[in-house]
């Protein structure tokens, strides 16, 4: 069986200096090497050809027999890594938590340690009959989010 950290380490070499940074990878026992990346700007096919290529010239089929897949992080994809969270930041997101809840809002601020979510809140305040929509930030620890993507709205 292939290794990953062969691998991881041949994905780090070709896209070092690039704009497009490694998300996933995966290898199953079989031998199918699944590899994702994303950029900034958004992964083009020739992104995913270049490093295919580079990988699989690198990779001795003689003696390892394997499948090879690489492509983009898609637009529903959980984001997995801190750098997707920076990323998306000023966008929409839907966030599940661990404990069930579920929220939308504003992805406002992301760092090592979690992210804040700006949310839309109704509140009933002591002047008013009505409900208030009032917006919140909700910082939360990356251990506390089972999953956050972006929210596509149409």
């Amino acid at each position: 069986m292939i290794e990953k950290s062969v691998i991881n380490s041949l994905v780090e070499e070709k896209l070092k200096g690039t704009d497009s940074y490694l998300v996933d990878i995966s290898v199953s026992p079989d031998n199918l090497i699944s590899i994702e990346i994303d950029n900034d700007q958004g992964v083009s096919i020739d992104d995913c050809v270049a490093l295919s290529r580079y990988v699989e010239e690198r990779l001795d089929r003689e003696k390892e027999d394997f499948e090879l897949e690489v492509g983009s992080s898609g637009i529903t994809s959980p984001f997995k890594i801190v750098r997707q969270y920076l990323k998306n930041i000023g966008n929409e997101v839907e966030v599940l938590l661990r404990s069930g809840i579920k929220l939308t809002g504003v992805l406002t601020a992301a760092d090592d340690k979690g992210a804040t979510v700006t949310v839309d809140k109704k509140v009933k305040t002591d002047d008013s009959k009505r409900k208030t929509t009032i917006q919140e930030d909700q910082t939360y620890s990356y251990d506390e989010i089972k999953y956050t993507k972006y929210l596509i709205r149409f």
